[in-house]
């Protein structure tokens, strides 16, 4: 029999709090048509897309996520103190090693909170979630703080016609705290690793180093493969999540997607059959795809516009390089 003493976290967790930043400068497709051969009418046709954020200099990833995070710490009516947990999801914090959740932690003003940073894509808010979850119904925390920040505007080639008009830079943050009734559903996740050169970095870092290559590396795709995985496959994920926590299409009253493509977030809806009462997020019009940081993001904003409103049922779903994905459904804070 083991001599080890059970955990005593909380029954349940939920989400208790929500902050956003976007950087402060807005960039048009006017911009982007500087560098590549298109339309302003074509981008938006494609992908919905018709401003994005770009940091500057001293919208790093960490000042970002710190300005998201107070916003969320706040929202949730707590201290930075009482953060027994912080993880970061992103995949443009230029750093190895340390990880950037420990200088954020730091900031923050928590209490040598536990901080490490995850790389899951555009999954990676879902990723945190779950881990958050685990962490405060296992006790060791009561509140954790889940980020999803990107400057992949650090990570694009302005001249590549296929994805320089996708991707924004921002933050968004969420604090996780207990709860007495289910409050984050069941999480469908996985990866397919088989499909892993659809969504890549261009060239190692190694490569760039050693002089193999002399254009600084960035994220490139297979556009026309990502988007019929995410429309077929995707969509199935999203009907085991909603099935996993014991609910229907009907049930729902928002839809908060990764904010890939205006056109993949149609062909969900769509085959979901979700009702016309279900509000759904398309952030990605005015921000772009900034991979871990949208689903925050949009939360944030459906929030803040009253498009959707608190104790509301929704369903969130990131998917993207890796190929992995993450979907589970939430009530809102």
């Amino acid at each position: 029999m083991s001599k080890i003493r059970p955990s005593k976290g909380a029954p349940y967790a939920r989400i208790l709090g929500v902050g956003g930043y976007r950087p402060t400068r807005v960039v048009p497709n006017e911009v982007i048509l500087e560098t590549i051969d298109s339309s302003d009418e074509w981008i938006r046709s494609r992908s919905g897309i018709e401003t994005r954020h770009w940091a500057n200099d001293e919208e790093t990833v960490a000042a970002m996520s710190i300005e998201a995070s107070g916003k969320a710490i706040a929202d949730a009516g707590i201290s930075a103190e009482q953060i027994g947990g912080v993880i970061v999801s992103t995949v443009s914090h230029f750093k190895q090693t340390p990880a950037v959740a420990t200088e954020i932690a730091d900031k923050l003003g928590t209490n040598k909170a536990a901080a490490f940073d995850i790389s899951a894509g555009c999954a990676g808010f879902g990723y945190g979630l779950t881990l958050a979850k685990g962490m405060i119904v296992e006790g060791s925390a009561e509140y954790v703080l889940v980020i999803g920040v990107e400057r992949l505007s650090d990570l694009t080639d302005l001249e590549d016609r296929a994805t320089a008009f996708l991707f924004g830079d921002g933050a968004g943050a969420v604090v996780v705290g207990p709860s007495e009734e289910p409050a984050i559903g069941p999480t469908v996740w996985g990866s397919e690793g088989d499909k892993s050169e659809t969504i890549k970095q261009t060239v190692p870092w190694t490569d760039y180093r050693s002089g193999e290559v002399a254009k600084f590396p960035a994220i490139t795709q297979e556009g026309q493969a990502v988007f019929r995985w995410a429309v077929f496959e995707m969509a199935k994920v999203a009907k085991e999540a909603l099935d996993a926590a014991g609910i229907s299409a009907d049930d729902l009253d928002v839809f908060i997607p990764h904010q890939a493509n205006e056109r993949i977030i149609d062909s969900m809806v769509k085959t979901l059959k979700l009702p016309e009462s279900v509000t759904v997020a398309r952030d990605v019009r005015t921000t772009g795809n900034t991979s871990a940081a949208s689903i925050p993001l949009a939360m944030e904003r459906l929030l803040a516009t009253g498009e959707a409103k608190s104790g509301d049922t929704a369903l969130v779903i990131g998917f993207g390089a890796g190929l992995v994905y993450a979907a589970t459904v939430v009530t809102l804070p």
